[in-house]
């Protein structure tokens, strides 16, 4: 028998290193949130309301409750990466969840309660990148290829 097929199959897919980088990305995100000068107006931070005028890179609005939502989707993002079948739904299905908080942010009303994550114009069109992202990643790093075989 061969080293390569004695040796245990530690290589990852590219489906598993791009949910692995996404989920990293997340992660960091999650955790920059909560740095005072990384996010402006930091101590107008809420848990969850529009009333936060809390700013990751004085941009995106964020809460307490965007940052554990993306400090979550970054643990799923590391824990999900370890298989191709389980990385590929992470992708497409966190790319879907993207997609709708887009439709979400652009049909609420931003001063009221539903602005409860918050989101703002420049949230909104960076979950619509995310979800187109997130899906074509999923989706075309697995094209023609069977992600069963690294479910193991």
């Amino acid at each position: 028998m061969s080293a390569q097929a004695r040796a245990p199959h530690t290589a990852r897919t590219p489906v598993q290193q791009a949910a692995l980088i996404v989920g990293a990305v997340f992660l960091l995100v999650g955790v920059l949130g909560f740095i005072p000068g990384v996010t402006t107006h930091y101590g107008t931070m809420e848990f969850a309301a529009h009333h936060s005028e809390a700013e990751l890179l004085g941009i995106f609005q964020v809460s307490v409750l965007h940052n554990l939502v993306h400090l979550a989707f970054g643990i799923a993002g590391l824990a999900l990466s370890r298989t191709a079948a389980q990385a590929r739904s992470y992708l497409l299905v966190g790319g879907a969840v993207y997609l709708v908080l887009w439709l979400y942010g652009l049909l609420i009303d931003r001063d009221s309660g539903a602005n409860f994550v918050p989101v703002n114009t420049a949230d909104n069109w960076l979950h619509f990148l995310l979800g187109l992202g997130m899906i074509a990643l999923g989706a075309l790093l697995t094209r023609g290829r069977s992600t069963t075989h690294a479910a193991a």
